[in-house]
């Protein structure tokens, strides 16, 4: 390839990074500072600390179903909000359930053994991920199959691909100017 062809084939890339960086700063930064957090979210106060239980012994746990009551109660009766369960992570080391709630981002640890409700907080690491990955949208607006969140990793991915192909070529190519220019210097 000439210089001539390698200096036109990098104003392209030029172009392209540029048009392509200007409008995904935002949501670069975004995906990178959330990232950070949610990396971070045990060293920090994003995610709730995990309670012990009365007994890791499983066998003297109450049932599943005995749980899931008590937490849809608490939710209903006590902090007045939607008691649909999003999941339930049993931690059998610790002798606990943590009972995440669908529709807030309400985290109860209830006592395996007992029921005994033994932390009530905010995981604020999901709400840190729904932004991360752009389902916080389809939460707000209440999308039944994550129409945002496709739109926007599909977006954002496709971008982060053009602009590190772009950005390598940006990089390389007066590399290769610069070798083209001494081989026939010489």
């Amino acid at each position: 390839m000439e210089k001539k062809d390698i200096s036109k084939q990098t104003r392209f890339y030029r172009k392209m990074h540029k048009w392509l960086a200007v409008p995904m700063f935002l949501v670069m930064f975004v995906i990178g500072f959330s990232g950070l957090l949610l990396g971070w979210k045990k060293q920090t106060a994003l995610l709730p600390k995990t309670q012990k239980g009365a007994t890791e012994n499983s066998a003297d746990w109450i049932k599943i179903d005995s749980l899931v009551l008590i937490a849809q109660s608490y939710s209903k009766n006590t902090l007045k909000k939607e008691d649909e369960i999003d999941r339930i992570d049993i931690r059998p080391q610790k002798g606990i359930a943590k009972i995440v709630f669908a529709q807030h981002f309400t985290e109860l640890q209830l006592d395996c053994k007992t029921g005994e409700i033994l932390s009530v907080s905010t995981r604020k690491s999901d709400f840190i991920e729904k932004i991360h990955d752009g389902s916080i949208v389809d939460y707000f607006v209440k999308t039944s199959s994550d129409q945002f969140k496709l739109f926007y990793t599909t977006a954002a991915s496709l971008s982060l691909i053009l602009l590190s192909f772009s950005g390598f070529w940006l990089w390389y190519n007066p590399i290769r100017i610069k070798k083209r220019k001494q081989k026939f210097e010489i």
